[in-house]
C-alpha cells in the first residue's frame, strides 16, 4: 500500500470511528439530555388531549373515535419516518455560526409551538389532522439533528451514563405529558393544555441551544448539492451496517410490545376487568405511577451494569422482564395481580430506554451520527402504529366478537409477549463492540516484484 492510500484509509477510519475523549461535567450531560423531556412530553400529552377531544368535544360520530385517532397517528408516523433521518443526515454537513445541530433544534421547536397553537384553536377534524402532520414534521426536524449530540460529544466511558440520562428524561417527559393531558381532560382545558406542551418544549430547547457546546466539525459536502445530501440518508450503503439493521429491528419489536400494553390499557381495564369509567381513569393513574417508579428505579442502574457486563445482556434482561410482565398482566384475575405485571413492565421499559440508546451510540458511524440516529427512529415512529394495528384491530376486536367481550385485550397482550421474544432474537446477531474497538480489515498487500506477472 502506498503512502497516499494508507493516509486515506487512516483518515476514513478516524472519521468514521473516532469518539471524543474529554470527560464532560455532569451539568453538560444533563443539558444534552433534558431536551428529551420536552420532546417526549409533546406526543404523550397530545395523545391524551386528542383522545379527550374526540371523546368529549363531538369532533367525530360516536363509535368512530378509535378509527379517527388511528388515522391521525398513521399520517404522523409516515412523516416522522421520512423527515427525521433526512434532516439528521443534512445536519451532519451543515455549517453555521450556531454549529451543525442547533439551527434545526431552534427552528423545529418554534414551529412546534405554532402548530400546537393551530391544533388547540381548531375545531374541525380535518384542520386538526393537518396541524398534527405539520407538528410531526417540525418535531422531527428538530429531533433528527438533536439525536446526534451524544455520539458527537460524549466519550466512550460516559456513554452509559449519558444514555441513562436520556432514558430518564424520556420517562419524565412521558409523565409530564400524560399529566398535562390528564389535567386538560379533567378541567376541560384542552387549549391551555396543548399550549403548555409547547412552552415546556421551548424551555428545555433553550437549555440546549444556549448552553451546549458543539462537537465534531461538519462533514464536507465535496461540492454535492443539498438534495444529494438529503438523498444520502436513504442510500443503500446502510445495508452494509449489519449490526445497526438488526438493532433497529430489535428496537422495533421491543417497542411494539410496550406500545401494545400502553395503547390498549383503557380497553383492558374496562373490558377485561369490567371497570366503569371513573374506576378506569383512577386505575390508569395508578398504572402510570407504577410504570414511572419502575422505570425511574431501573434506568440509571441498568446503564451502569451494561458498562460492566455488556449492553446485550442487559437488553435481554429487559426483554425477559417485559415478556413476563405482559404475561402476568394478560392472565391477571384482578387488578392487584395486574399491577405486579405492570411493575415488571416498568422496570423493563427503564432498562431498555437506557441501554438500547447506549448500544446504538456505540455501533454507529460517528461522523454520520445524525443520519443513523435519525434512521433508528423509524422503529420508534412505527412501533405504536404496528402494535395498534396488529394487537388492536387484528386481534382484540375479532376475539371480542368471536370468543367473548373482554377476552380480546388479554389475547392482544399475549401477542405482545411475542414481540419481546422477537426483539431478543433480532438482537442476537448484533456485534456490541464499540465501533472504534473493531479492528480494521487487513489491507491486501501488493505483489512483490518477484511475484508480479511477467509483461510482454
Amino acid at each position: 500500500m502506498d503512502s497516499a492510500t494508507a493516509t486515506a484509509t487512516t483518515a476514513t477510519a478516524t472519521d468514521e470511528g473516532s469518539r471524543p475523549t474529554a470527560t464532560l461535567p455532569i451539568g453538560q450531560l444533563i443539558r444534552l439530555s433534558i431536551y428529551w423531556l420536552g420532546l417526549s412530553s409533546i406526543f404523550a400529552g397530545l395523545h391524551d388531549i386528542l383522545t379527550g377531544r374526540l371523546q368529549f368535544d363531538g369532533l367525530v360520530t360516536k363509535g368512530h373515535e378509535g378509527e379517527a385517532l388511528l388515522q391521525l397517528t398513521i399520517f404522523g408516523a409516515i412523516i416522522a419516518m421520512a423527515v427525521q433521518p433526512t434532516v439528521g443526515s443534512i445536519s451532519d454537513y451543515t455549517v453555521s455560526r450556531w454549529g451543525r445541530r442547533k439551527p434545526y433544534i431552534f427552528i423545529g421547536s418554534i414551529l412546534d409551538v405554532i402548530f400546537l397553537y393551530g391544533i388547540a384553536s381548531s375545531h374541525a377534524l380535518i384542520t386538526i389532522a393537518a396541524f398534527v402532520v405539520l407538528l410531526q414534521f417540525s418535531s422531527n426536524f428538530a429531533q433528527g439533528p438533536f439525536q446526534g449530540y451524544v455520539p458527537d460529544l460524549v466519550p466512550a466511558h460516559q456513554v452509559g451514563l449519558a444514555s441513562a440520562l436520556v432514558g430518564l428524561m424520556q420517562v419524565l417527559g412521558n409523565v409530564a405529558g400524560f399529566a398535562i393531558g390528564a389535567l386538560a381532560i379533567k378541567y376541560n382545558q384542552f387549549f391551555l393544555g396543548t399550549i403548555s406542551l409547547g412552552v415546556l418544549e421551548v424551555v428545555t430547547m433553550l437549555s440546549v441551544v444556549i448552553r451546549v457546546n458543539e462537537g465534531k466539525a461538519p462533514k464536507s459536502r465535496e461540492g454535492r448539492s443539498w438534495l444529494s445530501v438529503a438523498q444520502e440518508a436513504w442510500g443503500t450503503d446502510i445495508l452494509r451496517e449489519r449490526s445497526f439493521l438488526f438493532l433497529v429491528a430489535s428496537r422495533l419489536f421491543v417497542l411494539m410490545g410496550g406500545a401494545a400494553l400502553v395503547q390498549l390499557s383503557t380497553f383492558y381495564l374496562a373490558q377485561s376487568h369490567a371497570l366503569n369509567q371513573a374506576d378506569t381513569g383512577t386505575t390508569q393513574l395508578i398504572v402510570l405511577a407504577v410504570i414511572t417508579v419502575g422505570s425511574l428505579l431501573s434506568v440509571i442502574p441498568a446503564a451502569r451494569v451494561s458498562d460492566r457486563v455488556g449492553r446485550k445482556k442487559v437488553i435481554y434482561t429487559s426483554c425477559l422482564f417485559g415478556a413476563s410482565g405482559m404475561t402476568i398482566t394478560a392472565l391477571a384475575p384482578n387488578i392487584p395481580v395486574a399491577l405486579v405485571g405492570v411493575a415488571l413492565f416498568g422496570i423493563s421499559a427503564g432498562v431498555f430506554l437506557a441501554v438500547d440508546w447506549a448500544l446504538m451510540t456505540d455501533i454507529i458511524p460517528k461522523a454520520s451520527s445524525g443520519r443513523y440516529m435519525g434512521m433508528s427512529n423509524v422503529a420508534t415512529a412505527s412501533a405504536g402504529i404496528l402494535a395498534l394495528a396488529i394487537c388492536g384491530r387484528l386481534v382484540m376486536d375479532p376475539v371480542n366478537q368471536a370468543l367473548g367481550y373482554g377476552l380480546g385485550p388479554r389475547v392482544a397482550f399475549l401477542v405482545g409477549v411475542s414481540f419481546f421474544v422477537l426483539g431478543a432474537l433480532f438482537l442476537w446477531p448484533v456485534d456490541e463492540r464499540r465501533r472504534e474497538d473493531v479492528p480494521l480489515p487487513e489491507p491486501t498487500p501488493l505483489p512483490t516484484p518477484a511475484e508480479a506477472p511477467a509483461t510482454t
